[in-house]
């Protein structure tokens, strides 16, 4: 079970490379074990090139590492908290794919402006707030999670299924790793057709029937797009 997991990880921290979502050894994805705690994560600051399934690292829900020869990624706090968090997530991907963090940069949320955004994601994209000095200066990568999370006090995690962090990048989530990548897939577009859209007019609005009704035939109760 463990090897399916690391490969699953592997694959899916392959796919970041080959949707053009990461460079060198930017980003990571991850996968759960909710049954045993155990998370599988990419090893810190391996090229993708190099990388192997059974480079993988496996940490507990404490961040111990539970199995692997190199260290975790860096973000993997960050990960736990998500996991902890959102109970019924079973993969996190982080990139810092170009459109997505430029709106991250900028502190910008992702208004939906079109069908294809309210196909994937309720409510626009949201960005979190500015970190205080004394969540940057003490334990950082635990403390984005908990920016992350904050955002989504009134936001179903479930509906919209990414973030931006200010300054930072990025985090997608879903029901395993290829879903997360998927979402991340998704967002970067999403980002790059608003960029283009308030471009060509910063006043585009979207009839909020319609993003209703096209969330809800994908995702609602009565949802009938698809086989």
């Amino acid at each position: 079970m463990l090897n399916e997991l690391k490969e699953k990880v592997y694959r899916a921290n392959l796919d970041l490379v080959e949707y053009g979502l990461v460079l060198f050894t930017f980003g990571n994805a991850s996968c759960i074990d909710r049954e045993k705690g155990w998370i599988v994560i990419k090893p810190s600051g391996v090229d993708y090139g190099r990388m192997k399934p059974r480079d993988m690292v496996v940490v507990d829900l404490e961040g111990n590492v539970v199995e692997g020869r190199l260290k975790p990624s860096t973000d993997t706090p960050t990960h736990i908290e998500l996991y902890r968090a959102f109970p019924k997530i079973g993969g996190i991907a982080h990139t810092h794919s170009t459109y997505a963090t430029a709106w991250a940069q900028a502190g910008r949320n992702i208004p939906i402006l079109g069908t294809t955004h309210a196909d994937h994601f309720a409510q626009p994209i949201p960005c979190t707030a500015v970190m205080a000095p004394e969540e940057v200066e003490g334990d950082y990568e635990k403390q984005t999670g908990g920016v992350i999370i904050r955002t989504f006090n009134d936001i179903s995690y479930e509906h919209v299924p990414g973030v931006l962090v200010r300054n930072h990048g990025p985090f997608t989530w879903g029901k395993d790793p290829e879903d997360a990548v998927y979402n991340s897939v998704i967002l970067e577009e999403l980002a790059r057709m608003a960029c283009l859209t308030l471009a060509i007019n910063p006043e585009t609005t979207m009839n909020k029937a319609l993003i209703r009704r096209h969330y809800e035939r994908k995702h609602g109760k009565d949802a009938y797009y698809g086989q």
